[in-house]
């Protein structure tokens, strides 16, 4: 289980893994139409939404989850009979849909042989996906100016220079399908043709392009798709601090 530290107070909520979590019992729920499941360590809505026999989408849209990518322990969940339900009264249910490119669930990925390492160590500033002003195609990690940045895995550089949204931006590409992105830097320390080992400094972090504040926005990317950066790093203590949005960023995968 992945814990995220709130910036006010330390709040334990339950990370999708890739591991799949033994059935839980439900409680029947008599006037909702539909049971009531109380979530438990390992759970994961899209395990959950599979087990009962229910969408992901009428799952999330049952319970009014703005943010279907954490779970708190001891949640109370609808699990509703049939087709999609509304939110319950008092709560928006999402409406806005993803980019095609876009894999908000934990990526079904058996086989690879590939691990990614932690490009930078701070807190979260802004997760992946939906966001106030648009759509996040990674995640925002605050760190000071001028710190190092490392390489997440060992490949090739693809591109290392400008772009609008990004500012300096080193691009990697790797085995498997996969492409990491490291923006917003100082500089760059390497250039495109270049073969680098996992753990190298490849930049620094700065706020270059449009970037609120000094942080690293890195992204993992597999044959044309984005997914969250935090189902693939190794597991530790995540801290989440509220630092303001930068403008999106440009979310095409070239």
């Amino acid at each position: 289980m992945r814990r995220w530290l709130l910036a006010l107070g330390v709040v334990a909520v339950v990370v999708p893994t890739l591991a799949h979590a033994h059935p839980k019992p439900a409680v029947p729920a008599a006037k909702s139409g539909g049971t009531i499941y109380h979530v438990k360590e390992g759970d994961t809505l899209s395990g959950i939404a599979k087990r009962f026999g229910v969408s992901l989408r009428a799952l999330i849209d049952a319970n009014g989850l703005g943010r279907p990518d954490a779970l708190r322990l001891g949640q109370r969940l609808l699990i509703p009979s049939g087709s999609a339900r509304a939110a319950p009264r008092g709560r928006a249910a999402p409406s806005v849909r993803a980019p095609a490119n876009f894999v908000l669930a934990v990526p079904d990925l058996d086989g690879t042989a590939l691990s990614f390492r932690w490009p930078v160590e701070g807190p979260i500033s802004s997760p992946f996906g939906r966001r106030r002003t648009g759509w996040h195609g990674g995640i925002d990690i605050k760190a000071e100016l001028g710190t190092p940045v490392f390489a997440a895995a060992g490949g090739r550089v693809v591109f290392s220079g400008w772009e609008q949204f990004y500012g300096r931006v080193v691009k990697l590409e790797h085995d498997e399908g996969f492409m990491t992105v490291y923006a917003h830097n100082l500089r760059n320390f390497v250039d495109a043709g270049d073969a680098v080992e996992a753990g190298q400094v490849i930049a620094t972090v700065g706020r270059t392009g449009r970037a609120s504040t000094y942080h690293l926005h890195f992204e993992i990317r597999n044959n044309g798709k984005l997914f969250n950066p935090i189902y693939l790093l190794p597991q530790r203590e995540l801290q989440f601090v509220t630092d303001g949005e930068s403008p999106p960023e440009d979310t095409s995968v070239p």
